[in-house]
């Protein structure tokens, strides 16, 4: 976790898809004012069915903690955007 940049990094890696979105959900309830992005590390290969759970769980406005969705700079990590910088 790195709080003093505003960004929250989670890795998912070795979870079940249900298990990485409690966390996932966990992370988000409990961040701080002073974050902005919880970057969740989750895989490639073996993470696009928790890619799938986590947009699934966090797209349409279905958080409203969660401002959008997008993923990272790689496949294997997708971002919660909390607010706009």
């Amino acid at each position: 976790m790195n709080l003093t940049s505003g960004v929250i990094e989670i890795d998912l890696h070795g979870m079940r898809a249900e298990e990485a979105v409690r966390r996932a959900r966990s992370e988000v309830a409990k961040a701080p004012g002073s974050v902005y992005i919880i970057r969740l590390i989750h895989g490639y290969h073996g993470g696009t069915r928790i890619r799938e759970a986590l947009e699934d769980e966090f797209s349409y406005g279905r958080d409203s903690k969660v401002k959008r969705i997008k993923q990272g700079n790689n496949p294997g990590i997708t971002e919660l955007i909390l607010r706009e910088l």
